[in-house]
């Protein structure tokens, strides 16, 4: 089967066959590619009187352009996304992390043992291997409507995720020649 002038295929070996080129973004002359330039233009690139580009698709996951109903239209050429993506505070949801408070009276806490009667125990002088246990509250007793102390809650982020879907490489080109594909 022939293939038409600036189809685009993916092929499992890493080398463009004999008629095509691939789909890196390189400049091409107008002159030795006119049939080619005719369908593509400077979509991709080039000056447009000398030179035009084939499309890059290196590190890209093709979509169909146009419009689509309750999506945003997408021009053929146009190039969206990055790989890697550092979140704003502007960009995270609003969420809250609510503290809640246990009264208990002295009697069911004061004992050195949670048991299920019992949600907090106190703290004992000493574990069983002889080391000492210490509890610092996050608010001081009796003293509500402070802010929390640094170890309870801080900033988080500042570090880039990876943007991209699971993907395999696999070698993208385009045809240099064949039948000229005409208007349906």
């Amino acid at each position: 089967m022939d293939a038409y002038i600036g189809q685009i295929e993916i092929f499992g070996f890493g080398f463009p066959p004999r008629g095509w080129a691939l789909c890196a973004g390189q400049l091409l002359s107008i002159g030795q590619n006119q049939a080619l330039f005719s369908l593509l233009g400077t979509t991709f690139g080039g000056d447009g009187m000398r030179t035009f580009a084939l499309p890059d698709l290196r590190g890209r996951t093709p979509i169909g352009q146009g419009r689509g109903g309750g999506l945003s239209p997408r021009p053929i050429g146009e190039l969206v996304g990055e790989e890697s993506h550092t979140l704003l505070i502007s960009e995270t949801p609003y969420h809250v992390h609510n503290l809640w408070t246990l009264n208990d009276s002295d009697t069911s806490s004061n004992v050195n043992t949670p048991d299920p009667t019992v949600l907090l125990a106190k703290a004992a002088a000493a574990d069983p291997d002889g080391k000492s246990l210490t509890m610092t509250p996050y608010y001081p007793i009796g003293q509500p409507n402070l802010p929390m102390a640094p170890t309870a809650i801080g900033s988080t982020g500042g570090q880039a995720h990876l943007n991209m879907m699971p993907y395999l490489a696999l070698n993208v080109c385009i045809a240099l020649q064949g039948l000229y594909p005409e208007r349906g």
